[in-house]
Parts: C-alpha cells; structure tokens; sequence
C-alpha cells in the first residue's frame, strides 16, 4: 500500500527540496514538478491552455511514478521499503488551480473534476518563511504575493477532508517536522 504525500506551497518555499529529503528518509521515491520540466523547455510566455496541459503531464508523470513504487513493493526488489510505502509528490491540483486563478483568474473544469477525484493521504503545506531564491521560472518574489500565495493554500487546506500539516522553520526543522507527521499516517493514526 502506497501512502501519497504532497508538498505544496507558494514559490521557493523549499517543496522539492523537502521531497528529495523525504524520499531519501525514507527509502522510497518522489514526483517532481512538471511544470518546471515544462516551462524549462517551452519558456515562461505560458497561456491559459498551457497550465491545462501542465496539469495533465504532472498527472502523467504522477501516475508513471506511482506504477514504478508500486512495481518495486510487488516484486520486493528493495527490502528496505516501508509498509505502507509512502511516495512524496510535489504540486497536485490544488496547485494547478491556485495558478490557473491567480495568473487567469479562470480554472479549467478539467483541474477541478481532478481536484475532486484524486485522493492523497497527507498534505504538507510549506510555509514561505525561507528567504526567496531567485531562478529562471520564478514569478512573485515579492512578500505580499508570497504571503497572499500561501493564505490562498492554507484556506485550501483548512476547507478539505485530507490531514495537513505547515511546514516552517530552517532547514532541519522543516524536515523534522514533515517526518513526524509523514510517521503519523504511516502508523495509521
């Protein structure tokens, strides 16, 4: 059984960073970001359709790597595994949404029939209290878009089912903090 875990969070608030972590704490595997992938080959001038198809190639990527955790726990090719085997993915469509509003003002019907079909078991919200690293794909270096970002996230949390968590602090605080709760759905509490 297979636990899904997902970072999600305003820009540069250390997502995939916390992934890598988890994924390497535990022994198991993580889903990246598409859309970096994405944007990286056909360049920050993105559309409204755009983020559609963004959407639809991290549920791809998503699922492929799923398939892969789920082959090795069948086959037992890595004993160190936990049971149940969590695997951290960074950005769902929340994410996709958020984006899709806050850019477009405008969601896809397909992101949210998605939002409302997909079932994760914890949600780790980071918090942007790490200072802002500059990179080719980032957009809102600013505070108040940072800080209006991570309300928009947080409200999302707040008005679902699924159990969250903010992650805040440095580094290893961040870290701990995501263990503790990752080993509290792992233990079915």
């Amino acid at each position: 059984m297979i636990k899904k875990i997902v970072t999600i969070g305003p820009e540069s608030t250390g997502k995939s960073s916390l992934c890598t972590q988890l994924a390497a704490h535990y022994k198991s595997i993580w889903c990246p970001e598409y859309a970096r992938e994405y944007l990286l080959k056909n360049g920050m001038n993105y559309t409204y359709d755009d983020l559609l198809t963004i959407a639809k190639g991290q549920l791809k990527l998503e699922a492929s790597i799923l398939d892969e955790l789920t082959f090795k726990i069948s086959s037992r090719k890595d004993e160190d595994l936990l049971y149940p085997t969590p695997c951290f993915i960074d950005t769902d469509m929340y994410v996709m949404k958020v984006w899709c509003e806050f850019v477009f003002d405008n969601c896809h019907r397909f992101i949210l029939e998605q939002i409302v079909e997909r079932k994760y078991d914890l949600y780790l919200l980071c918090n942007n209290d790490l200072p802002w690293v500059k990179d080719e794909l980032r957009e809102y270096p600013d505070i108040a878009s940072r800080q209006k970002l991570f309300a928009i996230y947080k409200d999302i949390l707040v008005n679902q089912d699924v159990p969250w968590v903010e992650i805040s602090g440095q580094n290893e605080e961040r870290v701990h903090l995501a263990i503790k709760a990752v080993d509290k759905i792992i233990a079915g509490e």
